[in-house]
């Protein structure tokens, strides 16, 4: 048992990194599943086959050739999908669940509890991400409009400037016209 549990101790950043964005979806290859619950991809395969109702396209779905050639080109440790005459299936977050259930083994489930977990905080991490950028956002209107107000500011404070220099120019001029005996 104690070696079982070293085993199960996976990084959650190996999951994360088997983790991918295909049609704007984050997915899993059924391949890297079927090396973290502990089972050959066949045996996954046959188990997708023989459960085909738990598995609507919103939970898995089959690549395309050119999409298997995108992964394979991005992914170092799918290079082996580049000869295999097959396309790959890929299941999201809800289909590694049902995979879990179908597959009904230990290992699945305390794989799956992780994997759902690693999904559940990249998520949470994405809309903090989002919060951060929106707060930078509201930061930086808030700066160009007070960068604004202060060149107004300075706009008046050169007016202001312009009219103490012509009252200054306007009571320094010589005068000019009749002077009053009386006034030396």
């Amino acid at each position: 048992m104690d070696e079982n549990n070293k085993q199960l101790n996976i990084p959650d950043e190996l999951i994360m990194n088997k983790i991918m964005i295909v049609r704007g979806v984050k997915v899993m290859i059924g391949s890297d599943l079927a090396e973290l619950y502990g089972v050959s991809n066949k045996r996954l395969n046959e188990q997708v086959k023989r459960n085909a109702k738990r598995f609507p396209a919103d939970f898995m779905f089959q690549l395309t050739e050119q999409e298997k050639e995108e992964v394979v080109a991005i992914c170092d440790h799918l290079k082996r999908l580049k000869f295999s005459p097959n396309l790959p299936y890929v299941f999201t977050e809800h289909g590694a669940v049902m995979l879990a259930s179908v597959l009904n083994s230990d290992r699945a489930i305390k794989v799956n509890i992780q994997i759902v977990r690693v999904f559940t905080r990249m998520r949470q991490l994405l809309e903090t991400h989002a919060e951060i950028l929106r707060k930078l956002e509201q930061l930086q209107k808030k700066d160009v409009e007070q960068d604004k107000q202060i060149l107004l500011i300075f706009e008046y404070l050169k007016q202001l400037e312009q009219t103490k220099q012509q009252q200054l120019e306007i009571t320094e001029r010589n005068r000019i016209g009749f002077k009053r005996g009386d006034e030396s």
